[in-house]
């Protein structure tokens, strides 16, 4: 629960001012009120952990919980459906405490008449724990035993390809470089390596962008890589340097339902299937696997596992749960809103011979169209030197004409993140 002091009531308005503009501010109250409002919420809050029974996820709530991720998806366009229902309910419970609602569908009415508690509920939806260097064991693990075999058989002019997903504000990025940089310093050799770091928070990837971390980032760093890959603001603040940030590209995106990044060599998502429900973890290993070269490496967090996909990964170190890309790419899932099957046609009766097998293949055509319009994420076909050769699907989001003569190259006409 985080309560602020009215502006009003402060004599210098800038501390509460900067609280309330982040929006996650609960309550916004003058001094003499705060202590009933923490004392209301104190009492109300134990008496739930007493007497509340174990969770059960009835059809009311379920239809409930459908109608907030709706809701949600209309106002910032994220789809919180991937993601397992206990994990949101938890979230949504701590909302209701807060305002004293006891029925969630009173909430869901709630929600529809405050529109600021939707953005709200939505960055409680989202799960930004982070930090640098989480588990430094493992980080020592990919610095000693995978790096070097990423690394042992690229060419100088050949890009080393990481993705980052679930990045929230850039830490973990961070630290894959930081180590990949650590490693190439002491080889004394030079790769060019592009780490992508994406998120569905468009503020957390923007803070991210910015590299700027508070002082308590000394906990997670240490003091050599401090003084090596940070300089110490003025205000306390640590900013990542040049030559780090300059490995990292940020940029928002879903990495359920969005284009995935393609030809990697590393796939670094640590906790983040443990919060999603077993369909789309399925999904994303799925994707991972696509989007990896072959021999290339899945780093997961450490209660997380590839599940069934024995014939698709291979692992390398089950402690710190690295995974190798083994076995033929597998089939990009398809990205849908919806279900449904599609049966094959029977032939009309009384139909020639000829009529049919001609119907038959007409519409086989506008099937495959179809399915290619609905599933296959825009798309961009080039030549060697980057020029377009054709396009598919809407690609505004990611290319535009650049200004000047025309020219249709990819470089040119892709859009900044």
């Amino acid at each position: 629960m985080v309560m602020v002091q009215s502006m009003e009531s402060a004599a210098y308005d800038g501390m509460p001012g900067s609280a309330i503009a982040t929006g996650l501010v609960d309550y916004i109250l003058p001094p003499e009120k705060m202590p009933e409002q923490l004392v209301s919420y104190v009492k109300q809050f134990y008496t739930k952990k007493i007497t509340k029974p174990e969770r059960i996820v009835t059809e009311q709530i379920a239809n409930s919980l459908q109608k907030i991720i709706i809701l949600i998806r209309t106002q910032t366009g994220i789809d919180f459906s991937s993601y397992k229902q206990s994990t949101l309910i938890r979230r949504i419970e701590r909302r209701m405490s807060l305002h004293q609602i006891e029925n969630i569908s009173d909430y869901v009415h709630y929600l529809q008449e405050n529109q600021p508690e939707i953005r709200i509920l939505h960055k409680e939806f989202l799960i930004g724990v982070t930090s640098f260097f989480r588990d430094p064991a493992a980080f020592e693990v990919l610095k000693e035993k995978i790096i070097p075999e990423i690394l042992k058989d690229k060419g100088q002019n050949q890009p080393v390809r990481v993705w980052v997903p679930a990045c929230s504000t850039g830490e973990e990025a961070y630290s894959v470089a930081m180590v990949f940089k650590e490693y190439m310093d002491e080889i004394k050799s030079d790769f060019h390596v592009q780490i992508f770091a994406t998120d569905v928070d468009r503020e957390a990837v923007e803070e991210g962008r910015s590299g700027v971390y508070p002082d308590n980032i000394t906990v997670d760093v240490s003091p050599e890589r401090l003084n090596r890959f940070c300089i110490k603001n003025s205000d306390d603040t640590y900013s990542i340097k040049k030559e780090i940030r300059e490995m990292v590209v940020f940029a928002p995106q879903n990495a359920i339902s969005d284009p995935p990044f393609l030809r990697l060599d590393l796939i670094c998502c640590r906790n983040l299937l443990i919060y999603l429900v077993p369909e789309s973890q399925r999904k994303l290993l799925l994707i991972f696997h696509y989007s990896l070269n072959p021999g290339g490496y899945l780093f997961l967090g450490s209660s997380e596992t590839i599940g069934e996909f024995t014939e698709l990964y291979s692992s390398v170190d089950k402690k710190w749960r690295f995974y190798k890309r083994i076995g033929e790419r597998a089939h990009l899932p398809l990205i849908s809103h919806g279900t449904g099957t599609l049966a094959p046609m029977a032939p009309w009766e009384g139909a020639k011979a000829g009529e049919t097998k001609a119907r038959a293949i007409n519409i086989g055509i506008k099937i495959e169209k179809m399915l290619l319009d609905t599933y296959t994420p825009p798309c961009a076909i080039i030549n060697e030197k980057g020029d377009i050769l054709y396009i598919h699907g809407r690609t505004g989001k990611y290319l535009e004409p650049a200004p000047g003569n025309v020219r249709f190259n990819v470089v040119d006409m892709a859009r900044e993140a």
